[in-house]
């Protein structure tokens, strides 16, 4: 089986709010942006649109109780824009359309820090209600003004991450012409141009930006209509970089922790990291999560994210800057390298494997020789490895939802050893999970497995 690189992209994963094409786009007149200027290229250079491959990609809203698809347009960018590093400013947004939308701070998370020790790189961030996707790269030059090396990252905002992938390979060839050709933007605003959305403000909202959704997007095998656009490799190499300890992730993501990733540059691998790990959490039960926060992905974060990042109660995140191990109230998990760790005594348990995880990753293994073992004699179609352990935890959490919804709507709500073993946990090593998971769902059930520290 052929794995792709790390620079595939990421599993269609939808969130709001929706977003259309206008129905007169109009020329840029004169093209004119912050830091320079350009006119509309020809059409015969424009990125060559790409039709949609089967069904129209749909859009999964989490509501308390019940799933919704609901259709969304094909293009869904509503910015793009040029970061420059200037030796004596710094990082700074050197061109950008709209004119007047709010990019403050993007000039920091589209250009990672330490990004000068690499020569090229990609970054998935959050910008308010917006996901990004920038290209870097990293060009020596005889010039003392910009000190040897001059660095750009081209980037584009849109409501919705599903998409961008589209336009990695548009641009790194863009951050690769601003690099060897400065000042012409020309190809930019006419992507813009061919490609930008208008967001709908909804009825009664005054103009403001509908709330994100999110939700993972679930199984192609359990909903058919839905197009899975996951990268060959990124879960499996994520797995095999944690092994074991992707059961430690498992828990502490379906328990909704705030879990921080460091990693020097680059940072393109890691932002999959994130999105592996929220995709740990997957449940398609009706009824599951109307209480618990939202699993988000903040993908790419630096110090200038400190304080939105103050008020999360949940995110998965990754950082290139070590400042952040210090600020301890910023997370509940640290992850660095493969050295996953919480400063939190009552989570300090959930850290240790039992028998039970063990076992878990044993069938996983299993499962994934058996499937590989299947691609090689058989020519039918069968499912990829991305497949298999996206399918995996689903059905691993599915069970332990379905168990713990049983009980609590029996007589006695009495949750037992048995049970536990049922959903493939520990009764003793897991009972403190079970505990936190409990109280995390706000599920009515008594646990009467008793603590082995107990006599």
């Amino acid at each position: 089986m052929v794995e792709q690189g790390d620079a595939a992209p990421l599993l269609r994963w939808a969130e709001g709010p929706a977003v259309s094409l206008p129905q007169a786009p109009e020329l840029p007149a004169g093209g004119r942006a912050r830091g320079g200027g350009g006119g509309a290229r020809p059409a015969a250079e424009l990125p060559a649109r790409r039709e949609p491959e089967g069904p129209a990609a749909s859009e999964v809203l989490l509501q308390p109780g019940r799933l919704e698809l609901r259709d969304v347009e094909e293009d869904q960018v509503v910015a793009v824009f040029v970061v420059t590093f200037d030796p004596r400013s710094g990082n700074m947004v050197e061109w950008c359309l709209p004119q007047d939308i709010d990019l403050e701070g993007v000039e920091f998370k589209s250009m990672a820090s330490g990004s000068h020790k690499i020569q090229s790189d990609f970054i998935y961030f959050r910008k308010g209600p917006f996901f990004g996707l920038a290209c870097f790269a990293n060009m020596p030059v005889e010039s003392e003004l910009e000190r040897g090396a001059r660095m750009k990252s081209v980037g584009i905002l849109s409501p919705s991450y599903t998409l961008l992938y589209r336009y990695m390979h548009f641009l790194e060839n863009q951050v690769r012409h601003q690099l060897e050709t400065p000042g012409h933007y020309s190809h930019l605003a006419a992507f813009y141009e061919d490609k930008k959305g208008v967001l709908h403000a909804g009825p009664g909202r005054g103009g403001s930006l509908p709330p994100v959704c999110w939700l993972p997007s679930i199984h192609r095998y359990m909903y058919p209509e839905m197009k899975i656009t996951h990268p060959a490799g990124c879960m499996s190499q994520f797995i095999k970089f944690f092994g074991e300890q992707i059961l430690i992730l498992w828990k502490f993501a379906l328990l909704r922790k705030r879990i921080l990733i460091f990693s020097p540059p680059p940072v393109g691998v890691v932002c999959y990291r994130v999105y592996c790990c929220c995709c740990l959490a997957n449940v398609s039960l009706p009824g599951i999560g109307g209480t618990v926060p939202e699993s988000k992905p903040f993908f790419y974060v630096n110090v200038a994210d400190i304080e939105s990042l103050e008020v999360e109660v949940s995110y998965v995140a990754c950082t290139t800057e070590k400042i952040f191990e210090e600020k301890r109230e910023l997370y509940d998990v640290y992850v660095d390298n493969q050295n996953v760790r919480t400063h939190h005594d009552h989570l300090q348990p959930l850290l240790k494997l039992n028998s039970a995880d063990r076992e878990k990753y044993r069938r996983l293994n299993e499962q994934r020789q058996m499937l590989l073992y299947s691609q090689e004699v058989e020519e039918d179609y069968s499912p990829c490895e991305e497949d298999l352990f996206v399918l995996f935890f689903l059905e691993q959490n599915n069970r332990i939802f379905q168990t713990l919804l049983e009980v609590s709507a029996s007589q006695d709500k009495t949750l037992t050893a048995e049970h536990a073993r049922g959903m493939g946990l520990d009764p003793q090593g897991d009972r403190g999970f079970l505990m936190d998971l409990l109280e995390a769902y706000g599920i009515d059930v008594m646990l009467v497995i008793d603590n082995p520290c107990c006599p």
